[in-house]
């Protein structure tokens, strides 16, 4: 027989009084911290507790008593159902304080080394229309809100329950229908709405991720400065006339939007919807499109890494490239660059150095970088492809030089301690350290704490809205 559990109950009259990580509000009752999302500091609500530990709960907010002065309206008509832009709600100049915040107490609290003044923030340029690629889900559930299902009921029973757009915490096999997204060109709404509408107007299914059937799978989209687009969808064939169905949907693509120059496809039949090992097919035009970035060009594949807000990104590796070269009197140094994905920082701090490695995962990736090198005219770069921990190591070190400088750009969960260790060993006079997760960042610092110093530490913000920040840290090797 189980134990019935005890209701949680509901906080009356709590006032927010600061944003915590992943986008949560926080208060505080007595000893106990309290998160929900949804709210800005300042504003006064009742809060019906989901979960309860010795020192934290997480709650939902089920009326507010009272809205911050510091609150605006919700950019959004899905804010408050899909979880992407949280910090909607919160002015833009509060949100680049909050994260100014985040960097500082996260490389304090965690890092716990000594640090220089943390320079101010840089904000974005664009805090709408900014992201350069966009992924949506198809599912056959839909994610239905309570007034929905009201008026669904009333008005229209025989709705289709086919959804595009994105994946609901705590849901995972539920598609929150997306109408409009803010943070891409217009065009992406028009061309997401009308393969939907396509869809729905062929009888096209949708892809069950509990039953692993269904046709219509997702969809990518990315746009480039130079005004390219691509499109890429995913299928998953199981009738025999699955095939043919698509190749509708795509020539339906190519017709209504000649703007794309990227139209291509790709039948995924495993469990999960990353394609990055799946061979993918060029419907129209070329199997790429093209950023501009200063004096270069870059070669975008659909399974390339290229930061998301371009113009942003052009000013977070100027960050970089000023970090790595601000002491080389003594010539052109030996670059080592981690984790390049294309090759962009490699190939944009390429003419300051005598010679540039960059190390990746995905092969792809590496191809595409050595093509950007090709097409710019840059002759002093070298690529390799593979995991970072098994590449880089002494042999490859003895090889190819001691590097004078480190860039380094982990993904989220930062750097292996193989690779710290190496990276010590290496001995390079200057580490710079792109991160798009301050806390592990703070993590691997500690790492490099008894060799390295930090000397600057630059946050940027990529992504307007969420509690996102990238942090950029300058590290000089100690003498011993």
């Amino acid at each position: 027989m189980t134990r019935k559990k005890k209701p949680l109950p509901l906080l009356e009259n709590i006032t927010i009084i600061d944003c915590a990580a992943e986008g949560k509000a926080l208060a505080r009752i007595d000893d106990l911290v309290v998160f929900v999302p949804f709210c800005v500091p300042g504003d006064v609500v009742d809060i019906q507790l989901r979960k309860k530990k010795h020192s934290y709960a997480e709650g939902e907010v089920v009326r507010f008593v009272k809205k911050s002065d510091v609150r605006q309206e919700a950019m959004c008509q899905h804010f408050g159902i899909c979880g992407g832009c949280k910090w909607q709600t919160l002015p833009y100049h509060e949100q680049i304080k909050m994260k100014q915040k985040q960097v500082s107490d996260q490389l304090r609290r965690i890092g716990k080394i000594e640090l220089p003044e943390i320079t101010p923030i840089l904000g974005s340029k664009q805090t709408r229309e900014y992201r350069n690629k966009l992924e949506f889900g198809c599912s056959n559930k839909r994610w239905r809100t309570w007034e929905e299902m009201k008026e669904t009921a009333l008005a229209e029973p025989n709705k289709p329950e086919g959804a595009i757009g994105f994946h609901i915490t705590g849901a995972f096999d539920k598609i929150l229908p997306i109408e409009n997204c803010h943070l891409m060109h217009p065009l992406n709404n028009e061309i997401r709405n009308s393969i939907r509408d396509f869809a729905y107007a062929t009888g096209m299914t949708f892809y069950d991720l509990r039953q692993q059937q269904g046709l219509l799978r997702g969809i990518m989209i990315r746009n480039s400065n130079t005004g390219e687009w691509m499109v890429m969808v995913q299928f998953h064939f199981e009738e025999q006339d699955d095939e043919q169905r698509a190749m509708t949907l795509m020539q339906h693509i190519a017709e209504t939007f000649p703007q794309v120059t990227s139209l291509l496809w790709v039948d995924n039949q495993k469990c999960n919807d990353t394609f990055n090992d799946l061979n993918l097919n060029l419907f129209k035009g070329n199997d790429h499109i093209f950023e501009l970035m200063e004096n270069l060009k870059f070669k975008v594949g659909a399974k390339s890494f290229y930061q998301t807000n371009t113009e942003q990104a052009y000013e977070l590796y100027k960050v970089a490239r000023n970090f790595a070269f601000a002491d080389t009197d003594d010539g052109k140094p030996l670059v080592y660059d981690l984790y390049t994905g294309t090759g962009t920082i490699a190939n944009f701090v390429a003419h300051h150095a005598r010679k540039v490695i960059g190390i990746e995962y995905v092969p792809e990736a590496i191809e595409d970088a050595k093509v950007n090198s090709e097409i710019n005219g840059i002759n002093n770069t070298l690529f390799y492809a593979g995991d970072m921990k098994d590449i880089l190591n002494e042999d490859f070190i003895n090889e190819h030089g001691k590097p004078d400088i480190i860039i380094t750009d982990p993904p989220r969960a930062g750097m292996h301690p193989d690779v710290v260790e190496t990276i010590i060993k290496a001995q390079p006079k200057v580490i710079v350290y792109v991160s798009c997760n301050p806390a592990t960042q703070a993590r691997d610092l500690q790492l490099l704490d008894n060799d390295y110093y930090v000397t600057d530490v630059q946050p940027v913000d990529m992504f307007p809205h969420t509690p996102h920040v990238e942090n950029v840290v300058r590290l000089v090797r100690r003498h011993r």
